[in-house]
């Protein structure tokens, strides 16, 4: 199974389909996809998704000011598509103790990420759960926002953390091409320009240090979910949903 699925408006929508996980079983093919910003998307791309790949969900993770930045939003003009707009960070601030962006690593920033958004990470999980279709979740650029949400998703799923890290790291193959990309699209020049240097590269290290900071503060990625709100009910059936035996 081809886990890229090449588009033309699009760099880095992918399968997490074949995950193996502790427990050796995978997560099935063809049912979950993460994936930079969608905006660009062509009815050809269009086409692919909801014909070929039976695309039904789509979770758009940015924030309100990118969605109104983003007016064409081509995905909201199809009648296939169901649209959750789950924006995992709109403004709010951490109240998780650390200095400045500057003096955190990106990792802490993806832990304070995870504290701000607990609800709506809590109703992507839900939406999973009760797809009877294919879903995509996606942010700008495919890597921090999406990437948060893939390695909770993953660890609820139980899949093995070094896969965790290798897919987190596996965008940094067209990483340069999505940032140029982003870099074209108006709003993003401005969005982009004063953040960190790290934000710009999606590193093993970075995931792995994220996964070892979710251990620390809740003890799993499952924890972390039942600290959301989650009921063990929805953890079971999303697990039944995306998990096939190996």
């Amino acid at each position: 199974m081809q886990r890229l699925i090449d588009l033309d408006g699009c760099l880095n929508f992918r399968d997490l389909g074949g995950y193996p996980t502790t427990d050796h079983r995978q997560v099935r093919w063809r049912r979950v996809f993460r994936a930079d910003a969608l905006h660009l998307l062509t009815p050809r791309d269009l086409d692919r998704l909801v014909e070929d790949l039976q695309l039904q969900h789509v979770i758009d993770l940015r924030s309100t000011a990118e969605r109104k930045a983003d007016p064409e939003r081509p995905l909201d003009q199809c009648d296939a598509l169901e649209i959750h707009h789950l924006p995992l960070y709109d403004g709010e601030r951490s109240e998780r103790p650390g200095g400045s962006l500057e003096e955190m690593s990106l990792a802490q920033r993806y832990m304070g990420l995870l504290d701000i958004a607990q609800s709506r990470v809590a109703r992507i999980l839900e939406i999973l759960s009760e797809a009877e279709g294919a879903c995509v979740y996606h942010c700008a650029a495919g890597k921090d926002r999406t990437g948060v949400v893939s390695a909770v998703l993953l660890g609820v799923l139980d899949v093995e953390p070094r896969v965790i890290i290798a897919d987190y790291a596996a965008t940094q193959e067209n990483l340069d091409q999505i940032i140029e990309r982003l870099l074209e699209t108006r709003g993003y020049d401005t969005v982009l320009d004063p953040l960190p240097a790290d934000t710009l590269h999606a590193r093993p290290e970075t995931m792995r240090e994220l996964l070892e900071g979710l251990a620390r503060t809740y003890g799993s990625a499952m924890d972390y979910a039942r600290a959301s709100g989650v009921h063990a009910s929805t953890l079971e059936r999303l697990r039944a949903n995306l998990l096939e035996n190996g």
